[in-house]
């Protein structure tokens, strides 16, 4: 028998498409042979399903789940190639057992994700190869992550129906019931305002010198005097971060406050100290470049065809 190395596993996804879990699987299934193994994804129908893979799955669905308790949360973003297919009501659902899978899981990567059971008769991995198959475009389980911090309470928003999901973990004494409407509000603003960072104290300094650097060539391009650009820079700088930290923000459902000071306000009538230790937001499709089509030339290929 052949070794199965990383190197051959690597090779057989890229000549076939197929996920990288079915390749290790059939490469152990054929010995190492790699020619036998593409026969064997192709036999399966494997590599058929794959080679949608390598169509841009950009829009799909954002799902959150939590415990009645508060104690844990998970959040997946699944993408599919049309949002004709995200409002399907058979994509919705598969969606949603994923995200229950991912609640209770304890694997946190991509391929022991895939080899979890979805049900008494296949895993992640297999249900999603059958999908892909019966939907007829790529789907593709793109990021999920879970939280169960101990003193932790987690509270969730999903907006648009599912294309921008946030879950906001509250360190705190309180009960989740008790700040469930504090941690609502805060994940609204999340989804709203998109911020970087819960407060000053999480910016990487790196982050603070680049932006400084810019902010300088800014000044001294209006033709600012050198002496008096430092404290602009400053000045312009303390704006810039109040815009990307979250309990700098204005609140958008109070403009008269901040984030921290509705926090801090919250915290003193709750009669509790409440800190934000987590903040994740998935919007879906983000950071994918969307290919354009120009439906003429697509039709006349097919015709062509």
């Amino acid at each position: 028998m052949s070794e199965i190395t990383a190197t051959k596993v690597k090779e057989l996804r890229e000549r076939t498409g197929a996920g990288m879990l079915d390749c290790k699987n059939v490469l152990t299934e054929t010995s190492g042979d790699i020619d036998k193994a593409i026969d064997v994804l192709r036999e399966k129908g494997l590599a058929k399903a794959a080679k949608k893979a390598g169509r841009i799955a950009a829009e799909g669905l954002v799902r959150i789940k939590l415990t009645d308790d508060g104690k844990q949360a998970a959040i997946i973003e699944v993408n599919s190639e049309t949002d004709f297919v995200a409002k399907n009501q058979d994509f919705i659902d598969f969606v949603e057992k994923l995200s229950d899978i991912s609640l209770s899981a304890d694997k946190t990567d991509a391929e022991g994700f895939s080899a979890l059971k979805y049900d008494d008769s296949q895993t992640v991995g297999e249900k999603l190869t059958n999908f892909i198959a019966t939907i007829g475009e790529n789907i593709h389980v793109r990021r999920f992550e879970k939280h169960d911090a101990a003193g932790v309470a987690y509270v969730g928003y999903l907006h648009g129906g599912g294309k921008i999901g946030v879950i906001i973990g509250l360190q705190t004494e309180a009960g989740v019931d008790e700040v469930t409407t504090l941690g609502k509000d805060i994940a609204m603003q999340v989804a709203s305002m998109n911020p970087r960072f819960i407060d000053e104290s999480q910016v990487d300094p790196e982050y603070i010198e680049k932006e400084k650097e810019i902010l300088v060539q800014q000044a001294l391009n209006e033709g600012k005097p050198k002496d008096i650009v430092e404290k602009m820079v400053q000045g312009r700088l303390k704006k810039e971060l109040k815009e990307t930290c979250l309990l700098e923000q204005k609140f958008v459902k109070n403009g008269d406050l901040s984030v921290g000071q509705y926090l801090s306000d919250s915290a003193k009538e709750i009669g509790k100290d409440i800190k934000v230790v987590t903040m994740v937001r998935y919007e879906v499709g983000e950071g994918i470049e969307k290919k354009q089509e120009n439906f003429a030339e697509e039709v006349a290929k097919q015709m062509e065809g």
